[in-house]
């Protein structure tokens, strides 16, 4: 995606009337990259309910501290 189309308006239309719209930049990272961190999220909540070191998902996790 090129600069000129990143920073373009993203629109949320249901049967053609407009209900939501904001710069496209914005909707990525408030949207999409949230959403990636939720689930990442979840992917070490699984691990500690079964008491199994949580890996490196994106660099340390406060796991790490307590094995050493």
């Amino acid at each position: 995606m090129g600069e000129q189309a990143a920073l373009g308006t993203w629109r949320l239309t249901l049967r053609g009337k407009e209900l939501f719209s904001k710069l496209r930049v914005g909707f990525l990272r408030s949207i999409m990259l949230n959403h990636w961190y939720h689930h990442r999220g979840q992917l070490s909540v699984y691990p500690r309910l079964l008491d199994v070191p949580v890996p490196v998902i994106c660099g340390r996790s406060t796991d790490e501290d307590s094995l050493t």
